[in-house]
């Protein structure tokens, strides 16, 4: 009888272990059918994920936080064409802060690094993945930054989730302000140092915490240079005069710096007129550097060379494709040739902002910085705002919880150094319109 009982008990054990073979089948991309049957034990699996999947969906919906993707059919400019829309729209919400996602010398240079280098490289860096045009751009980087080397990654998101695990250890603390990037976020939860969160831009309370972790072995203080969705710019000054005083790391996310802020573009550094006083930059190519995609972090060699050696997302990820790799390239070119570009940035900038305050509009932010919210508070108001600028031919978005805190509802205008004088006044044409409709401004 125990003999038979063992063969049960073993016999259900492969039951069980057949009904979750669909699963694992999926997951790895096999056929999960025999002779044009479906096997159901994988079925009903998948039918509790679906269920659990649309009542989070449904639930998103109810609060209004549904994010809708509109469909652009023209490459990206201060002017576009969106799928439904029979007229061409100014777009007033991209990253595109100097316009050369589209610029003619930038593809150009995509266009022959498909020629010269192909389109990918099948595979990761440190196997058959680097090419002289990864290591000039890395060199051309170090040079624009002022330090002393630069390693590329995928995406800044990447950068971020690579460096932190790589740097501290549990014998470390990271400082990390509470409004930090998502990235930020999730690459100091991948680390084991102790986590602290200080209040936002409260040098009072970052000071405590660096007394209170004064016995540990690295302290890292870090921050966006200018935070996304208000536009505002951390007091860096200030954090690398306490990093001073308490022997402690900066490291800084110049995402929405990088290319545009600061008189020529070298971003919260230079704002401020602090060059050099950071310890790690992270920044991206996606956004004024022409685009496309990719990120990477800058900084000393020592610690460059240490992520080349362990930095997970850059050991374990195909490598920049040529036509990004050239356009970014360009497109510093560009930037490093003519401090131009940053200066019709800031002109722009002030043009709209004076303009909106005049009008009675309440914008945050920063005043010399491009990221501009039209704050109104009411979640459903900025849903509706957005939709009647859209047909008025301009192009923003509505943000409200959780992207941004609740009673925080806005409209997140972003200036082009490409936008033109006549087209910043259409938009605050709009905004005045619709305003006065909606009883926002009198």
């Amino acid at each position: 009888m125990a003999s038979i009982g063992r063969i049960h008990n073993f016999m259900s054990g492969q039951k069980h272990l057949l009904t979750r073979i669909p699963f694992a089948c999926r997951s790895l991309g096999i056929p999960t059918t025999l002779h044009g049957h479906q096997l159901k034990a994988g079925t009903a699996t998948l039918s509790a994920a679906k269920e659990i999947l649309d009542s989070g969906l449904e639930d998103i919906k109810k609060a209004g936080t549904w994010k809708s993707e509109r469909v652009i059919t023209s490459k990206q400019g201060s002017a576009i064409l969106v799928q439904g829309q029979s007229n061409t729209l100014l777009n007033f919400c991209a990253n595109n802060y100097l316009g050369l996602s589209g610029h003619p010398a930038v593809i150009e240079a995509a266009k022959k690094a498909l020629d010269t280098h192909g389109a990918g490289l099948s595979s990761v860096r440190f196997i058959c993945g680097t090419q002289d045009i990864h290591r000039k751009l890395e060199e051309k980087l170090s040079k624009f930054h002022g330090r002393e080397d630069t390693i590329l990654y995928a995406s800044c998101f990447d950068a971020n989730a690579g460096i932190f695990e790589v740097l501290l250890s549990d014998q470390d603390a990271v400082l990390s302000d509470e409004l930090n990037h998502a990235s930020i976020i999730d690459g100091v939860r991948l680390c084991k140092a102790k986590r602290h969160r200080y209040q936002h831009k409260n040098m009072a309370d970052l000071e405590k915490q660096l007394q209170e972790t004064s016995g540990l072995r690295q302290r890292l203080i870090a921050t966006d240079g200018v935070f996304s969705m208000d536009g505002n710019v951390a007091p860096l000054p200030e954090i690398c005069d306490l990093a001073d005083k308490y022997k402690a790391l900066v490291f800084i996310d110049e995402c929405h710096a990088t290319g545009f802020f600061g008189k020529t573009g070298r971003g919260t550094e230079e704002y401020f007129g602090i060059e050099g006083r950071v310890d790690v930059i992270n920044s991206t190519l996606g956004k004024a550097l022409g685009g496309a995609a990719g990120g990477y972090t800058t900084g000393p060699k020592s610690l460059i060379n240490m992520l080349r050696q362990r930095s997970r997302p850059y050991l374990f990820s195909n490598t920049l494709p040529p036509p990004v790799v050239a356009s970014a390239s360009k497109a510093l070119d560009l930037i490093m040739q003519d401090d131009s570009l940053t200066g019709r940035v800031l002109s722009n900038t002030q043009r709209f902002r004076n303009q909106m305050i005049d009008a009675g509009f309440n914008v945050a932010g920063d005043p010399d910085h491009p990221i501009c919210p039209v704050m109104l508070g009411d979640a459903r108001l900025a849903s509706v705002f957005a939709d009647k600028m859209l047909d008025r031919g301009i192009y923003v978005i509505g943000f409200s919880y959780p992207v941004v805190p609740k009673g925080k509802a806005r409209i997140r205008v972003q200036i082009s150094g490409a936008h033109t004088n006549d087209e910043i006044d259409r938009a605050v044409g709009a905004f005045k319109q619709i305003g006065k409709e909606l009883n926002i401004i009198g």
